[in-house]
């Protein structure tokens, strides 16, 4: 009975260490197939960016542009070129607004998804909003201090400062 018993162990614990190895392999298909995502749902909203610039007449005399939205997009302006956050889509406003909102705890791209009205629960929405996240802080708007925690420059952190009607 004892050599049964044993037997039984062993190939359970066989069988445990299988499914452990399937499991790292199916987290890590998991990991490569997420971050193809991500990189996919960032190449699109740059494409649809980038026509929307070619379609917005550019006016070449030595100033920032200032370019009526096309469509429901429009390109962020670079916070060294911008006076306001008012210069800022709706969306991005109140990304701005949310960012401010979060203080130090930083703003992520879940709390981002339902700030912009989108379906939280799902991965492609929350991407889009961490894309959104992640082109402010290109641009200056935000920074990203801990990996998927937006929050305002250092300087922009006192009252009422870098929010839409709020300090200079």
């Amino acid at each position: 009975m004892w050599a049964v018993l044993e037997t039984r162990q062993k190939a359970a614990a066989v069988q445990v260490k299988q499914l452990e190895d399937e499991l790292e392999r199916v987290r890590a298909a998991l990991a490569d197939a997420e971050e193809v995502h991500r990189r996919r749902v960032i190449g699109l909203e740059q494409y649809l960016e980038a026509l929307a610039e070619e379609e917005a007449p550019v006016h070449v005399t030595g100033e920032v542009s200032r370019r009526k939205p096309v469509g429901p997009r429009r390109a962020v302006p670079h916070r060294r070129h911008a006076t306001d956050v008012q210069e800022l889509s709706p969306d991005y406003q109140a990304l701005m607004a949310a960012a401010a909102d979060a203080g130090g705890d930083g703003l992520g791209a879940r709390r981002a998804a339902v700030v912009l009205g989108w379906d939280s629960a799902s991965a492609s929405p929350v991407e889009g909003a961490r894309a959104r996240l992640k082109r402010l802080v290109e641009r200056g708007w935000l920074v990203e201090k801990k990996p998927g925690r937006f929050t305002l420059p250092l300087s922009e952190q006192e009252p009422g400062a870098g929010r839409p009607g709020g300090g200079s």
